[in-house]
């Protein structure tokens, strides 16, 4: 359960498909794959639920797909035969995360009150799905609810869209959310497979939320780089904030006081969570200077990639907008 709750976190995102023809299963995973991601919650909302698990997972291998909206034992066993990898529960049935928990079946419930909570921990569970988020008090109400549970993890879903969707992973007991917007309906009904895969992109961007967090300047000494800063100051206004490295001038401006890594110096890239960038970056075919990460609360919190561009070393910063 463990590693596959590990691979929707790196992922951030769980698209929920419901599928009414199992023919399309396949070209909506493909068009999420082309999107850049690689996970998908199939719901048993329909007769062709089953088939469309199998399809996707004889033909597109590499997903990660669930079943999700499972309300009985009989559509574990369906989905877990079909190719599920973990199982969703829109509330919490002690027979179905029991026969989950009894076979080493991932499951997420659905739980929105302390009740199902502490059954779910009884049950030896560590993540839940909170559902239906928005309309049960959206990220105050799950901040509320987690309160007294320092150890749970939760996947919002219902409600969660591109909008909110930073609102909720800012949240560090959050593992990732699920949402329909990705793969509506009306989008599989047409065909628009082109525009699944927009919003796939969109949706892993605004996630991520990349940005220039600020640029370093090399100098050779601490004498070297107050004197930069102090001039950067005097012209531009940008106040000197001495760090143990480096003097910041502003909040933009980094001006080491050793040589750091890029020929011309560094540029530092934000984004709301290290890990989460450096996975979907991986698949770009990116490389990471990891011995030289740095981390905090057990996650990394900043990495340099290996190569430079144009001159410029890059590395990524935890900064949450």
């Amino acid at each position: 359960m463990a590693e596959i709750l590990k691979q929707i976190s790196n992922m951030g995102l769980v698209p929920v498909v419901v599928l009414e023809d199992a023919e399309k299963a396949v070209p909506v995973a493909k068009a999420l794959q082309r999107g850049g991601i690689d996970c998908a919650e199939v719901t048993f909302r329909t007769a062709a639920a089953e088939a469309s698990i199998r399809n996707i997972t004889e033909e597109c291998p590499e997903m990660l797909v669930g079943a999700g909206t499972v309300l009985s034992v009989e559509q574990v066993k369906s989905a877990v035969r079909a190719g599920a990898k973990f199982i969703v529960t829109p509330g919490y049935n002690p027979k179905v995360v029991n026969y989950c928990v009894e076979n080493n079946i991932p499951v997420v419930p659905g739980c929105m009150d302390t009740n199902a909570i502490e059954m779910a921990l009884e049950a030896g569970l560590d993540t839940v799905k909170f559902f239906p988020a928005e309309p049960a008090g959206g990220v105050k109400m799950l901040k509320a609810l987690a309160g007294p549970y320092t150890t749970l993890k939760f996947m919002p879903t219902g409600g969660v869209n591109q909008d909110n969707l930073n609102e909720y992973l800012a949240f560090q007991k959050v593992v990732a959310c699920g949402g329909s917007w990705m793969v509506k309906g009306d989008l599989i009904a047409n065909d628009r497979y082109d525009e699944i895969e927009s919003r796939s992109r969109e949706a892993i961007m605004r996630m991520l939320d990349f940005h220039v967090a600020h640029i370093g300047i090399n100098c050779d000494s601490e004498a070297e780089a107050e004197k930069n800063a102090a001039s950067l100051e005097c012209l531009f206004g940008f106040g000197r904030d001495p760090k143990t490295s480096s003097v910041f001038a502003g909040k933009s401006i980094e001006v080491t006081k050793k040589k750091m890594p890029g020929s011309h110096g560094h540029i530092a890239i934000g984004v709301s969570d290290v890990e989460r960038a450096v996975y979907y970056l991986r698949k770009q075919g990116v490389e990471f200077d990891l011995e030289n990460a740095k981390y905090k609360g057990g996650r990394m919190s900043s990495v340099y990639l290996k190569e430079e561009i144009a001159g410029f070393a890059f590395h990524l910063v935890e900064d949450v907008r």
